[in-house]
């Protein structure tokens, strides 16, 4: 297929170059010491949500300005209307803008609350919670974190145990969450919660609610991983009372709103532009004098061979990216692609990680970066690859997914 821009579509592309280039703020910096979050819009040295509470004055003042300046252009929230505080962006301009951000090294905004919350409450929210969430989220005034996992129901999420009882104008809600990514930056969180312990199906008696993260009954404790960050965090809530105004949609029908609300993922242009850069920062690298000195002495014998591959991979990454994308503007709703997507890219992740471990031999052991070649960049995303076939959906879900959707095989 043909993906080159129209010229209408290359016209914008140049305005958002030009935007990043004139309006991102020059003291917001990348900390390149930093570890990412596990999310594949991630830029390494920037965690916006993080960095808007950050200690050091210049970059919480830098995340404020950059937010700013995308608030008003709506490109926080691109696709949504001007009215809701977006740009009304077609599918195609978004998957512009964010590859032009992220091959510009430069984080986006809103995160999560920005493309799956935002978009939830637009199909099921009430007029209340439209006005009360949309715009602080359009403003990036206001970050969100996603309850769903929890020990033990993590890709079987019907199981879930969490459970809130109504009390008059209230839920109270106890159990826990796990794995809640940016969990510790979050304002707020979508959760979803068992009220009805006896229906007959248990994706039937479920519910969506939205907790303000300062309920009393509230506990956010941040998960280390294997890296030494805490990108996650577990939830506890004991005895919370949430408001039954802060239910989406109907009581024992959040399962179909949170199934609404994963169907607006994104379509993965972030992990590829992610992986082309680490590769080719990798080539140029082992083709320096410095880089020479690391090098693994039997590397040419079968490593220029590997890294061809690893590129021709991302090719077909993006070109999954690209149909995805290409489907939505057509009207139509992602099914087996999203998980043919999501399982290709984190695979790639992990052979990618492999690659460049083995490109520098021994060397690959180094975990402090100073002196480690390219700064330790691929020891660390060796680490990093390691939840990659999990997070999002399991590759045993993604291919069962796969078979039975895509390619009609049956269940059994």
């Amino acid at each position: 297929m043909n993906w080159a821009d129209t010229p209408e579509q290359a016209e914008f592309r140049a305005q958002v170059r030009q935007f990043i280039a004139e309006e991102f703020p020059p003291e917001y910096r990348p900390d390149t010491e930093a570890e990412q979050s596990l999310e594949p819009e991630d830029v390494l040295g920037y965690n916006w949500p993080a960095d808007r509470n950050s200690a050091d004055p210049s970059r919480a003042e830098g995340a404020r300005k950059w937010a700013a300046a995308l608030t008003a252009k709506g490109w926080i929230t691109p696709g949504w209307p001007a009215e809701l505080g977006g740009a009304g962006l077609s599918v195609l301009d978004e998957f512009i803008l964010s590859e032009e951000m992220m091959r510009a090294g430069v984080p986006t905004v809103g995160s999560i609350g920005a493309f799956l919350l935002g978009p939830t409450l637009m199909a099921h929210g009430t007029d209340e919670q439209k006005r009360e969430h949309l715009p602080p989220i359009a403003r990036g005034e206001r970050t969100w974190a996603q309850g769903f996992s929890e020990p033990g129901s993590g890709s079987d999420l019907a199981s879930l145990r969490t459970k809130a009882v109504r009390d008059g104008d209230a839920y109270l809600v106890n159990g826990q969450k796990v794995w809640t990514s940016l969990g510790t930056h979050a304002d707020w969180l979508f959760v979803l919660v068992r009220t009805d312990p006896a229906a007959e199906k248990p994706h039937r008696g479920i519910t969506f609610l939205l907790v303000d993260v300062t309920t009393p009954g509230v506990t956010i404790r941040p998960i280390t991983d294997i890296r030494g960050d805490q990108p996650f965090a577990e939830v506890f809530f004991d005895d919370a009372r949430i408001p039954v105004t802060n239910r989406v949609g109907e009581e024992n029908r959040g399962w179909y709103v949170a199934m609404d609300a994963l169907s607006f993922e994104r379509a993965g242009i972030g992990a590829t532009i992610k992986y082309e850069q680490a590769l080719r920062r990798l080539v140029s690298y082992v083709a320096s004098e410095e880089g020479r000195r690391y090098l693994r002495p039997d590397f040419a014998a079968g490593g220029r061979r590997e890294v061809a591959r690893r590129y021709t991979e991302m090719r077909v990454l993006y070109n999954l990216a690209r149909l995805t994308v290409s489907k939505q503007a057509a009207g139509e709703v992602p099914g087996y692609e999203a998980s043919v997507n999501q399982l290709f890219s984190a695979e790639l992740h992990q052979r990618l990680a492999r690659t460049g471990a083995r490109v520098f031999g021994r060397h690959a052991g180094l975990w402090q970066r100073a002196d480690a070649p390219l700064g330790a960049v691929f020891t660390h995303q060796r680490m990093d690859a390691v939840a990659a076939t999990f997070l999002g959906g399991t590759a045993e879900i993604q291919r069962n997914v796969i078979a039975t959707r895509g390619l009609g095989l049956p269940r059994s």
